[in-house]
């Protein structure tokens, strides 16, 4: 860790003290550094989870691929007719919810639309609340039927 006097015989200069201060300064601030740097847990746990998270991410993509891959399969062994009717479904479903939206935009009040969509948004971001409320109800009302039956 240390230099020492390129003579062996001669003592060392101001000069060379000097370098020798500060290499040892510096080799024991960079010591320093990977102590804290390994006893930094919250740091090291957010590497870990950043890892995590690209190596899911990575993951994720696969899978993806994969059900595409799987889907365009699937799709390529179902039979014409099978297609085709599956294309006029899909069809009127969407002619249906089109007349839907414009019964609904001509004979619905605006107060009444604009608070549809409030609670609409509001059920969106508190989804996973409003499921548990209605499964607690639907046990609720299971174990009311058990109990008369």
């Amino acid at each position: 860790m240390t230099h020492t006097p390129a003579d062996h015989g001669s003592t060392p200069t101001p000069a060379e003290l000097r370098e020798q201060i500060e290499h040892t300064r510096n080799e024991l601030g960079d010591s320093v550094q990977a102590l804290a740097d390994k006893t930094d847990v919250k740091a090291r746990a957010q590497e870990k989870a950043d890892e995590l998270k690209e190596e899911a991410l990575v993951r994720a993509g696969e899978l993806k691929a994969q059900a595409i891959k799987a889907t365009s399969h699937a799709q390529d062994k179902l039979p014409a007719p099978v297609k085709e009717k599956a294309a006029q479904a899909a069809g009127q479903a969407r002619a249906t919810a089109v007349q839907a939206a414009q019964l609904w935009e001509e004979r619905v009040p605006a107060p009444v639309q604009q608070k549809a969509a409030q609670t609409a948004q509001l059920a969106r971001e508190h989804r996973t609340l409003l499921l548990v409320a209605a499964s607690g109800v639907a046990v609720m009302w299971l174990a009311s039927r058990v109990k008369r039956g």
